[in-house]
């Protein structure tokens, strides 16, 4: 089926399809959030752990995205997306059904794994059943799945946790689930025929390795001190990154054609979603630590603050989308950017005695800002893919997006930690601490200083963005002449 044979109610429901992967990918980001004080209490999860119940779900995605992209465009990229939402549906029944420490962060680590394959498969189905003049659109609706979700997992999460158990945040997506596979089988068109290839499995072990050599680096920043053992993890890692090019270079058919990267618009797309990575998951920390430690409020009533954030972002996307389609991806992505940074800057000016209200207008600045980036820059990366690359192209964004939002959350933790212990604002995080009057005032120096380095990144994403058009521009006038 070509991408202009397949009728429009078709598409939509493919759509649909697709929009509710990213929805309960989003639920579990939020929900867990607010299910981790009594969790822990119930499971007796110990400090270390409970980060990497937060932090393993994002690191599979994270080490998996690449490669399971590649394996998508080999073997069928909307196989893959359904056999991704079936390990997400068993990860999510297991992960209700823990009974201790272990296997929590097993079962989180397995629900990862789907993730990996929804979120990789998701935004090259999109591409597959899209003509290039719809994406923007379609990636704007995608959008909303994922505001909608972070929405539905702080509302859900307080009432299931409040009144049911914790256990009922994996439950509901269950069903969710299984009712998005079937409809799935009948909407989502079948796989074209694709060549098969020899799978690059030097490749996939050193590029894993690199990532995680990397990630696990940050991820013990976040509950102790820089030591040797962390400084040769990242070491590792880098040195790992670079056998990775040196491997692909001399593979016949290698997992990442490095020639993508000298594609014009691809490059700076893909870091410009590490840098806003990098720079926008640290904000939903600091603020809710903001909210919690220094204003004293449970999770939920911090997270209910950000709610209308994330429902301005929805009614954005779409909007940015289909400018995008019109105007070019450039333009809504770079001002969306700018837009981001003015919002942290306001953010940088949260006081002990700041009305409440004031954090909830600068989160709705926030989504008009992430709502405008997010669907253009994936209409970007897309739009200049080869087709048969859509999978790793799609996987190598949510990588590169992936590793700047791990490295957030651990930049965020040692700026605060300058004022206080990582052990303490990790627990004001989590909502299981508060601070004392006394440390409020240093505690808001650290949370103001990671959001002026939170602003840093956000420029830096907004120069590679706006390249892209001179770009473009230089490329025309070259074929003019």
């Amino acid at each position: 089926m070509s991408q202009r044979a397949a009728a429009a109610p078709r598409k939509g429901l493919a759509l649909l399809v697709i929009m509710i992967g990213v929805l309960i990918a989003a639920v579990d980001t939020t929900i867990v959030i607010l299910a981790l004080p009594t969790m822990r209490a119930d499971l007796h999860v110990g400090f270390a752990s409970v980060v990497w119940i937060v932090l393993g779900y994002l690191l599979v995605i994270t080490l998996l995205a690449t490669q399971v992209g590649r394996i998508g465009d080999m073997f069928g990229r909307v196989r893959m997306y359904q056999m991704g939402f079936a390990v997400f549906v068993v990860g999510s029944a297991l992960c209700a059904l823990s009974w201790n420490e272990a296997s929590i962060v097993a079962f989180r680590l397995l629900q990862g794994v789907g993730g990996a394959f929804i979120s990789a498969q998701s935004g090259a189905i999109i591409a597959d059943i899209f003509p290039p003049n719809e994406r923007g659109r379609a990636y704007g609706y995608n959008s909303i799945g994922w505001n909608v979700g972070a929405v539905v997992g702080i509302l859900a999460g307080g009432l299931l946790v409040t009144y049911l158990s914790w256990r009922w945040i994996f439950w509901i997506n269950v069903p969710i689930g299984i009712v998005a596979l079937v409809v799935g089988f009948f909407a989502l068109p079948p796989d074209r025929g694709r060549g098969r290839r020899k799978l690059d499995l030097l490749g996939m072990a050193t590029l894993g390795a690199a990532l995680f050599s990397l990630l696990y680096g940050m991820v013990r920043l976040t509950s102790s001190s820089l030591d040797a053992a962390t400084g040769a993890w990242l070491l590792a890692g880098l040195v790992l990154l670079a056998a990775f090019v040196l491997v692909e270079r001399a593979t016949k058919d290698p997992m990442v054609h490095l020639s993508l990267f000298q594609v014009p618009m691809l490059t700076p797309s893909f870091l410009a979603s590490f840098f806003q990575g990098l720079a926008n998951f640290a904000v939903l920390f600091l603020v809710t630590m903001y909210l919690q430690g220094v204003r004293a409020l449970t999770p939920l009533n911090a997270s209910l603050l950000l709610v209308p954030g994330y429902l301005v972002g929805s009614a954005t996307a779409p909007i940015s989308g289909r400018l995008a389609d019109k105007t070019g991806p450039v333009l809504p992505a770079t001002v969306g950017l700018g837009i981001q940074i003015v919002a942290l800057v306001l953010y940088a000016q949260l006081g002990v005695g700041t009305p409440l209200w004031v954090v909830m207008v600068v989160s709705m600045i926030n989504g008009v800002g992430s709502g405008g980036f997010f669907p253009a820059n994936s209409a970007a990366v897309m739009k200049v893919a080869p087709p048969a690359v859509f999978g790793l192209a799609s996987g190598l964004l949510r990588t590169f997006q992936n590793v700047g939002m791990v490295f957030s959350f651990s930049m965020a933790l040692l700026v605060a930690a300058h004022a206080v212990s990582q052990r303490l604002a990790f627990q004001i995080f989590v909502g299981s601490a508060v601070l004392s009057r006394s440390a409020d005032d240093g505690f808001l120096r650290g949370i103001h200083a990671a959001l002026y380095a939170s602003v840093a990144a956000f420029v830096v994403a907004a120069i590679l963005s706006g390249i892209r058009g001179l770009r473009r521009t230089r490329a025309v006038d070259a074929a003019s002449h």
